[in-house]
């Protein structure tokens, strides 16, 4: 029997030789890589490793060749005012209070949009970074250095750096996660800037005299470890949980669920119909309530102390000044916290964040950017030139900021916020939880008027001043934005 070789059936493989040396290479590619993490990882773990144990051990060329460095270093930053200042400023971004709002915005966006897994790589990643920096230092238990001319100070042990090590787990979450969805220069600019920014927070920490330089160091090397460890975790449950493989880093996702990544559907449409319309409108009306705050404020300092309205201004401080009390100064001291610049900022971020993955829509995160740029800048102006004192009483927190006493600008800044907050709820949303929510938060800004009184900070004129200031510039600023204009033809079509 004969049969014809056309009959036989060529296994694919044998019959695309291309199709199988592509495989090969590829085979070989994954090899290589492979072969190359490894050994990096091994170099990191060792040569921070080894750090460690010199540092526990205080070994003496490693010491001393550690404060050459950090004399000349901080020798030079003490000669210089300006340098200290910025080097303050830079520090500062590798804070835990930094870093920890930053990732949890990125939890936050991430979980409103759908992607509980890369929320959970966020959280665990970060806060293992945390832990394992405090549980490091307090094995190798290394002190702080001790310098000439202090320009800084910090608590707690010297090894690792934890602003180094942190910035770094940190900001390298975020690149992991976002850069994916970003074009390929824009993700080479930001990965360039963040790398620059992680050295800088760094070098800061030397400079400043706080770290060792073998202390920065050693952040960097456990924690490149950590988020390398951390990041591998990750994509094998992501590969187990039998989801698509879609690239190496936790942000490569499918196209669909990289689109919920972007903050809009159409990053190129504009913001506002007329853009420098409407920056004319808020110039024009920033001007206009400048002058009448500053008109309101001088003429409040140029009245007699012996007048109604300032006998009665005093009165009133004077009376809460009187009557303080261990429980309320606990109670109300919240609200004044609650009303500093550091936390209106972050929960003015936070209801950004919110507000713009829930509306996938630029302008209600630009109405709060709005509110509040014009909000400082308006109190700033104003408070240089009317320069009203404080009141005359005992002052609960001595340590008053420079600033004059008209306005207040823990009311302004609080009342600004939460007023936007509030009509954000009222006119983005329906059902009746809302509209209870939009009228809670406004007795935040309340509280934290009353507190400003009862430390003795601020007359009740100042108060008034401020919510002059909040309630106007709120107002134009809902005005030119136009945060809701859904809502907004929904009811003009009534």
């Amino acid at each position: 029997m004969s049969v014809d070789r056309h009959d036989i059936e060529v296994p694919a493989r044998e019959a695309d030789p291309g199709a199988q040396h592509e495989e090969l290479l590829a085979a070989e590619r994954f090899a290589v890589r492979s072969g190359v993490a490894l050994v990096v990882a091994v170099a990191v773990g060792a040569g921070f490793g080894v750090l460690a144990v010199l540092a526990r051990t205080r070994w003496e060329p490693m010491q001393r060749m550690d404060q050459r460095i950090i004399n000349r270093v901080v020798s030079a930053v003490s000669a210089n005012d300006g340098l200290r200042s910025g080097l303050e400023v830079l520090t500062r971004f590798g804070s835990s209070v930094t870093l920890v709002v930053l990732l949890a915005l990125a939890a936050i966006w991430l979980a409103q949009r759908g992607q509980q897994r890369l929320a959970v790589y966020v959280i665990l990643t970060s806060a293992g970074g945390f832990l394992l920096n405090v549980a490091v230092k307090a094995v190798v238990e290394r002190l702080r250095p001790e310098v000439d001319n202090p320009v800084y100070t910090a608590g707690g042990w010297s090894f690792p750096s934890g602003h180094s090590m942190n910035s770094l787990v940190c900001y390298g979450i975020l690149l992991l996660v976002f850069t994916p969805v970003l074009g390929a220069k824009t993700g080479r600019a930001v990965i360039a800037f963040v790398t620059l920014l992680v050295v800088a927070i760094g070098f800061s920490r030397i400079a400043l005299g706080v770290h060792y330089a073998t202390d920065v160091v050693g952040g960097w090397l456990l924690g490149a470890l950590w988020l390398a460890s951390a990041t591998f975790a990750y994509l094998r449950w992501r590969e187990d949980s039998g989801l698509p493989d879609a690239g190496p880093l936790p942000g490569d996702l499918p196209e669909d669920d990289e689109q919920e990544l972007r903050p809009v559907p159409n990053p190129h449409a504009p913001i506002l119909s007329h853009p420098w319309r409407g920056t004319a409108r808020l110039a024009v009306a920033w001007l206009l309530i400048a002058a009448l705050l500053i008109g309101l404020g001088m003429s409040i300092r140029a009245l007699q102390s012996d007048t109604t309205v300032l006998h009665w201004d005093h009165a009133i401080v004077a009376s809460l000044s009187e009557n303080r009390n261990g429980a309320l100064n606990s109670v109300l001291g919240v609200f004044g916290e609650v009303g500093n610049t550091a936390a209106v900022i972050v929960v003015a971020l936070i209801v950004a964040v919110i507000a713009l993955g829930a509306r996938r829509d630029w302008r209600p995160a630009l109405f709060l950017a709005t509110a509040m740029v014009g909000e400082i800048t308006l109190f700033l102006a104003t408070t240089a030139i009317v320069e009203r004192d404080r009141p005359r009483v005992d002052h609960l927190n001595p340590d008053l900021p420079p600033t004059s006493s008209f306005p207040s600008g823990h009311v302004a800044a609080a009342l600004t916020l939460y007023l936007s907050i509030a009509v954000l709820l009222w006119f983005t949303t329906t059902g009746w939880p809302y509209r209870v929510l939009a009228g809670t938060v406004l007795l935040i800004p309340v509280l934290v008027a009353v507190q400003r009184l009862y430390a003795g900070a601020h007359h009740p004129t100042d108060i008034l001043g401020s919510i002059i200031l909040a309630v106007l510039w709120t107002t134009v600023a809902w005005r030119v934005i136009d945060p809701a204009p859904a809502r907004a033809s929904r009811a003009a079509s009534l």
